[in-house]
């Protein structure tokens, strides 16, 4: 995707709160629509940025075959029919097969893709397929449970309901085993 452009986006900000009936120029928003535009940016910079780039061959040999879980990875996204937020915790397991990540590349992965405009069931796949094809692992499971605040602030303004995606490949799909073994340590209390 091409770089975005700023200044483009902070006029359009301007427009949008004169067309919300405010003032741009009144003290509190004379640099929001910089804001915006600086937010935006950020926001959104999973476009801007390549996966290959992020693990940054942070891919090391590895004899282990027992199944290697990151937990608890905070996701912060913004869902693509409202442009408002929703974020949750994502977990993600996999069975090296030779290869195992850097620790923090996964979270990375994860951020990398929920800085896009998203659905959190494409979120979920992404980063799923991400790391299948990363390191050609045994299998692969990415669970998410998100609150959407398109669902909160707005439509049928349910506070307490989360949504829960996920995506397995490889022997997490073929091997019950080995699902019900993700599922059951990713739910374990934490340390």
């Amino acid at each position: 995707m091409k770089e975005i452009n700023l200044e483009k986006i902070e006029m359009l900000a301007k427009e949008l709160l004169i067309e919300l009936g405010e003032d741009p120029e009144r003290e509190g928003l004379m640099k929001t629509p910089k804001r915006i535009a600086e937010s935006l940016h950020f926001l959104t910079s999973g476009y801007r940025t390549d996966p290959v780039d992020t693990i940054n061959g942070a891919c090391f040999k590895s004899d282990t075959s027992g199944m290697v879980i990151e937990k608890n990875i905070e996701v912060y996204s913004l869902c693509e029919h409202h442009m408002l937020p929703f974020y949750g915790r994502c977990h993600i397991g996999y069975i090296p097969d030779g290869k195992v990540f850097g620790v923090s590349k996964l979270a990375r992965l994860v951020d990398l893709y929920a800085r896009r405009l998203q659905i959190q069931e494409r979120l979920t796949d992404q980063i799923s397929q991400a790391i299948m094809d990363s390191i050609g692992a045994l299998g692969v499971g990415v669970v998410i449970e998100a609150r959407h605040l398109c669902m909160m602030m707005r439509g049928v303004e349910k506070q307490n309901s989360q949504l829960m995606t996920s995506s397995v490949l490889g022997v997490f799909r073929d091997c019950a085993m080995t699902r019900q073994e993700f599922l059951t340590l990713i739910n374990r209390p934490c340390v």
